[in-house]
């Protein structure tokens, strides 16, 4: 399957708009792969999460290595090049700011990964041989990277045959509008709605400025927890802002080595309901502490405890990656909690412990009842139900 490099001579270049349109049907479309893998793997797994069915997973991700080949070649192949070359045309009219090095990073990647692609497209081996499968499954890094980083070559490309900025407010008005939306802040009118970050790397967000029982859409650019930030415009409703104000940049990532199409595989792990039903089918003391203990093991079959606490540290971390003053008050308070489940999962462990040496069990008297009721012989009558007691009926 060899596709064209580059679109039929009679036929118009497409803009760079239409360019990053293409970017993100393929990325919609690696989206939709990746569910329905996803979905494939869960049936090769048990309760737990172990594989269970080796040769159903390498078939899934078979499957997936060439379905995302197709995706490539029916919305990116004739296509990537110019995207990239639109892309870095409009790289190159930003202002200098922390975030283009690592884009101009990306796009870097991206034109790497689109000459492996092409390479082997260029190259295909026979249809439905062992080669084929293998060199799908050489390509996925690269199908991936561009389903995870092309936003970053789309958003530039928009950008370039976007909207611009319209004209500022004067230097009176916003100020006397950064004074109104500060004094609504103090008296807590000041409702934000939605942030974003515009290309010159500045934050921009947008809140309700209620007075009067009226409402105003304002649009601050700065952290709106710190000192210095300035209202940049008013706008009627949400929709009029959205058009005024530049336009939105793809936000960044907590670590820049996570992909969502390239998961490691889930480790398997106990939950809580299961713990739970251990306890409550246990006899003796060693089987409640068995229970206890698994919910705060450590390693590579992390308990729920333990998660927990991890889910809290990296969620701190995702916090304070907000550089922002209420990011970093909320990071703080994340990390004491993540301390306080720590200090809690060694006082359940010794707990466990404690129970484990307790070495008993219960008591006898705590008979089970039977679930199932004996049935009435064939040749028998039921039993008639008791009478009802009359009772008058009141009216009101």
């Amino acid at each position: 399957m060899t596709p064209a490099n580059s679109p039929a001579p009679d036929s118009p270049l497409p803009t760079a708009s239409e360019l990053a349109g293409k970017a993100r049907d393929f990325r919609l479309r690696m989206a939709v792969i990746d569910c329905e893998t996803d979905a494939a793997l869960d049936m090769t797994r048990e309760r737990h999460g172990r594989t269970v069915h080796a040769d159903a997973a390498a078939a899934a991700r078979a499957h997936r290595d060439k379905a995302a080949v197709e995706a490539y070649v029916t919305h990116l192949a004739p296509h990537a090049e110019a995207l990239l070359d639109a892309a870095r045309l409009a790289l190159d009219d930003l202002p200098p700011t922390r975030h283009l090095t690592g884009w101009r990073a990306a796009l870097n990647g991206l034109a790497s990964s689109a000459a492996e692609i092409r390479r082997a497209l260029d190259r295909p081996a026979a249809p439905g041989s062992p080669a084929e499968r293998a060199q799908h499954a050489a390509l996925w890094p690269h199908l991936t990277a561009w389903a995870d980083h092309s936003p970053i070559a789309s958003n530039l490309a928009d950008q370039r045959d976007g909207r611009h900025h319209q004209a500022p407010l004067t230097d009176e008005e916003q100020q006397l509008w950064t004074d109104r939306a500060r004094a609504a802040q103090i008296r807590g009118a000041l409702e934000l709605t939605e942030s974003w970050y515009a290309a010159d790397g500045q934050p921009i967000t947008l809140a309700y400025l209620v007075e009067d029982d009226d409402s105003t859409v304002v649009a601050l650019r700065g952290d709106p927890d710190a000192p210095g930030w300035q209202v940049i415009g008013h706008f009627a409703h949400e929709y009029a802002a959205g058009k005024a104000l530049p336009a939105p940049v793809p936000p960044g990532v907590l670590r820049s080595d996570i992909s969502r199409f390239n998961r490691p595989a889930p480790a398997p792990e106990l939950s809580l309901q299961d713990l739970i039903r251990d306890v409550v089918e246990g006899h003796s003391a060693g089987d409640a502490s068995n229970a206890l203990l698994g919910a705060v093991q450590r390693g590579y079959a992390a308990s729920p405890m333990v998660r927990l606490q991890e889910l809290l540290e990296t969620t701190s971390q995702f916090a304070s990656a907000l550089e922002t003053v209420r990011g970093r008050q909320i990071a703080a308070r994340l990390s004491a909690l993540g301390r306080q489940i720590e200090f809690l999962t060694r006082e359940v462990e010794e707990a466990a412990e404690d129970l484990g040496a307790a070495v008993a069990v219960l008591p006898p008297h705590r008979t089970p009842v039977p679930r199932a009721r004996p049935h009435p012989a064939v040749d028998t009558t039921p039993p008639a139900p008791p009478p009802r007691a009359s009772t008058t009926a009141r009216h009101r």
